[in-house]
């Protein structure tokens, strides 16, 4: 290899992989067709291989150049994400968030949020990546993701954490006889369905403790993962539920109700972040402005 490979080079690479023409490779890379032909001959002499074949009116790369794209990717994308680094610290709204949450934050707390971050900050991106605690946790210690929103979180020497302990409320479909109640009891659930969360989980476990304190029943009608869904269920009058706060406000406008649930049983929230992987200001910022948001649903 004669010369150092620039990486305008390897983007005119890519460019023609894709779109199979110098042309729509110029205007992908807002340069004239010249220019991209320039790249590519330059790249060529200096790789000391040919770049493609013409086949039907396509240039198709050749199988050495196959072989080399994966790195090329993977070159690019460091770059990419270098920039995106640089950005963050010359400017300090603009730059890319990647959260992971679970399944039900990703369509109820989680968008109000982002909504209201962003409003300020027209240069910030996000991905927003919903999954199991376990997954969630997986990525963490990869370091492949900024911040993550989960529970069942047990501590991890490379995961930085904190608990936040949410109210929970028992919910119910609108018109309901619990209407007339201050607080839901186990008591006052001894005849109803319960829609709960998953029988290995902790928080059902404790549910489990408070009705049989209560020397009173969990009739157990649907298991589910997500508070999300046990609203949903909820709201079509298959049973009553008890779930975090967060999530039953999400549905008081579309005939859900919901009281305090008697006893205390607080949903513990945890929120990580990768403790070596250096986060941004941007980062930083909006982990900030999510435990903000969480202040209203705190328990006591």
């Amino acid at each position: 290899m004669s010369q150092i490979l620039r990486v305008r080079q390897l983007e005119a690479l890519m460019a023609v992989t894709t779109n199979g023409s110098v042309t729509a490779a110029a205007t992908d890379l807002g340069v004239s067709q010249p220019a991209v032909s320039r790249l590519l001959s330059d790249l060529e002499k200096s790789l000391g291989f040919q770049l493609f074949d013409r086949r039907e009116g396509r240039l198709v790369p050749t199988q050495e150049v196959r072989y080399l794209l994966p790195s090329v990717e993977r070159v690019l994308e460091l770059m990419r994400q270098i920039s995106d680094v640089s950005q963050d610290i010359t400017q300090r709204k603009a730059g890319h968030i990647r959260v992971a949450c679970l399944p039900g934050f990703a369509t109820s707390h989680l968008p109000d949020v982002v909504a209201r971050f962003l409003k300020d900050r027209p240069g910030v991106t996000l991905t927003i990546e919903p999954d199991r605690p376990e997954r969630i946790l997986e990525w963490m210690i990869g370091e492949q993701y900024d911040f993550g929103i989960t529970d069942s979180f047990n501590g991890h020497p490379a995961v930085e954490s904190w608990d936040i302990e949410v109210r929970t409320v028992c919910v119910f479909p609108t018109g309901s006889e619990f209407e007339n109640l201050s607080e839901v009891t186990p008591t006052d659930l001894v005849n109803s369905k319960i829609i709960h969360t998953r029988r290995d989980s902790d928080f059902f476990g404790r549910l489990s403790k408070a009705f049989q304190s209560a020397n009173v029943e969990l009739n157990s009608h649907i298991e589910v993962r997500q508070f999300t869904a046990a609203c949903e269920l909820a709201v079509k009058g298959v049973g009553v539920s008890v779930v975090s706060e967060l999530d039953a406000v999400q549905y008081a406008a579309h005939g859900l109700s919901y009281r305090p649930f008697k006893p205390f049983l607080p949903h513990t929230l945890s929120l990580v972040r990768p403790i070596l992987k250096q986060p941004s200001l941007v980062t930083l910022e909006f982990i900030e402005q999510f435990r903000d948001s969480l202040e209203p649903f705190k328990a006591e």
